[in-house]
Formats: C-alpha cells, sequence, structure tokens
C-alpha cells in the first residue's frame, strides 16, 4: 500500500511521480514559447489570443496547457478510480458539478497568475494536485522562468526540482514573532477590510505577487513567511488552493481558514471564501487567533 494513500493502493507513487515530471516540463514548454513569441511546441497554435471571462483574463496558453494536462492523465496515468478537475474546462457550458464526487480527483490550474503572465512577469505558475476524500495529498507547483518545480507529498515532504533533476529543500526563514514576519499578497486584491485586517497584525513588510503557487514557493525558499487570502466579490476557487495547500502541509508549514478548520476541496461550487491562511507554521495560530479578534471586533458577519 502507498504511504497513508497519497495515491489509490494500485498506483506507484514513484512512476506517477515521474510522469507528473514529464507533464509539468512540457507544461513549462508551452508556456515560455507563449511568453516569447515563438511558435510552441506539441501543435498548439502560435497566436495568443485573450478573452475576458467572469474570472479574468483566458489566454490561448491557459487552453494549450490545459490540454496537455489533461490528455497527459488520461493517456499516461489514466485511472478508473479518480476524477480530472481543471479550471479551464469548469468554465465549459457541458460541465457538470456533480460528476466530481469521487474519492481521488485531480485539481488542475494551467496558469495560475495569467494576469502576471500577460504582463510579462515571471510570476505565473501551473498547479497540480491530487486529492482524497476532498482533502489534497500531492501538490505540484511549477514555476517556468524560474525553472522550479515543486513537489509535496503529505507525510513524505517537500522539495524543488530543476529539469535536470537536482533537488533543493525547503528552507523556511528562522522568523517567528509576528511583527517581524513577512507578508506575502495579491497585487490585485488590496479591499479595504483586508488592508484593515493587516493593520491589526503588524507584519514587518509585505511582497507583492500574483500566482498562489508563487507566494507559496516564497515561503518554502524563505522569502516571505505568511499568504492571506480574503474573499470579497468572488472567492479563490479549488484550482488557486489544492497544489499550494498540499505543497506547504508537506514541507512542515500550516494552511488553514483563521478559524484553524481545514479547507475542504470538491464542494458544490468549488470555491474556497473566507479568510484564508498559509504559512511556515511557527507562528500560525497566534495570527489567526489575532485574525480572529478583528473580525469579532470589526467584521462580525464575515464568515472566516
Amino acid at each position: 500500500m502507498s504511504i497513508d494513500l497519497v495515491v489509490p493502493e494500485e498506483v506507484e507513487l514513484t512512476t506517477l511521480l515521474d510522469e507528473l515530471r514529464k507533464l509539468s516540463w512540457a507544461a513549462a514548454d508551452v508556456l515560455i514559447a507563449y511568453a516569447r513569441g515563438k511558435e510552441p511546441p506539441y501543435g498548439f497554435p502560435k497566436s495568443l489570443t485573450i478573452e475576458e471571462g467572469g474570472d479574468g483574463p483566458v489566454s490561448a496558453a491557459d487552453m494549450a496547457v490545459n490540454e496537455l494536462l489533461i490528455s497527459g492523465l488520461k493517456d499516461n496515468i489514466s485511472h478508473e478510480k479518480w476524477d480530472i478537475l481543471s479550471e479551464e474546462t469548469s468554465k465549459e457550458k457541458t460541465f457538470q458539478h456533480s460528476r466530481y464526487k469521487k474519492d481521488w480527483c485531480w485539481i488542475l490550474d494551467p496558469l495560475d497568475g495569467t494576469k502576471d503572465f500577460l504582463q510579462g512577469s515571471e510570476n505565473y505558475a501551473v498547479h497540480i494536485a491530487l486529492a482524497y476524500k476532498q482533502k489534497p495529498k500531492i501538490g505540484i507547483v511549477l514555476i517556468p522562468e524560474k525553472e522550479e518545480l515543486w513537489i509535496g507529498i503529505i507525510g513524505s515532504g517537500a522539495w524543488c526540482e530543476n529539469r535536470g533533476g537536482c533537488k533543493k529543500y525547503i528552507s523556511f526563514s528562522g522568523r517567528s514573532d509576528i511583527p517581524e514576519l513577512v507578508l506575502v499578497s495579491s497585487k490585485n486584491h488590496q479591499q479595504p477590510k483586508f488592508l484593515n485586517l493587516l493593520s491589526t497584525l503588524c507584519f514587518a513588510e509585505t511582497m507583492k505577487i500574483g500566482s498562489v503557487g508563487c507566494k507559496v514557493a516564497s515561503i518554502l525558499r524563505g522569502e516571505a513567511d505568511v499568504y492571506i487570502s480574503l474573499s470579497g466579490k468572488t472567492s479563490p476557487k479549488d484550482w488557486d488552493m489544492a497544489a499550494p495547500h498540499a505543497l506547504i502541509e508537506a514541507a512542515g508549514g500550516m494552511f488553514s481558514h483563521a478559524d484553524g478548520k481545514d479547507l475542504i476541496y470538491q464542494k458544490t461550487n468549488f470555491s474556497q471564501s473566507g479568510c484564508l491562511i498559509a504559512s511556515h507554521g511557527k507562528s500560525h495560530q497566534k495570527i489567526c487567533h489575532k485574525a480572529m479578534e478583528f473580525f469579532s471586533l470589526e467584521e462580525p458577519n464575515y464568515k472566516v
């Protein structure tokens, strides 16, 4: 049996990881080609068309990597026990929420940080997660521009590889007291409620990065210590959070709601609403406690 059911019993974890590495670096090749205005591999169209949808811009790069990942999972890692849920396929008219009820489910974001990608920033990523009974067990975050493939397996640990397979391990910062912690935050979601929360927490510094995967990677490198997501009119989705969630927990960090409750995946609307906090874990409970004090006093109707 595989370690703590991070994969179905009939699946060999080492073989699975090898296939995921191949898929990830193929996705990197596609995204870098689009980013450089070059002919993308595997027959994908060169034109980088952009459409504005309800959740923001969707480009040919999103769709190409989505197709590559799903076809790769179906052709090379096919298994009757799992579903495949993707940000892009969830937008299709034929999409049926009721289908995604199997215990095992791949949760994919082919391009996390689309705005960063279209703006020429290096802070975009690919997310690949495998969840079991609504909890992520394997998390992969690929950052093409840094040639970083972050792999986390719950119960086994986390590490980063380059394309040649050379590994480096997690390097959380030594910062532990809240006033010395570095927050990594979104560039585009700075609502007043969030800014008020930050004024209560009083972190030492704030870094701004678009992609959730890149945010969590900055914590794993020791550049930052905490990430907070606060829902407003919209909420992040499963594909935004599942891979970074598994990755930081596998590394020994923590990812929870502000009240300490776990994130649950594959719910009806795939939404991850509320106040979500990821950290290296050293002051996680203290951060949650201070956040809950803020909501109790300042935003008593907010559902964390």
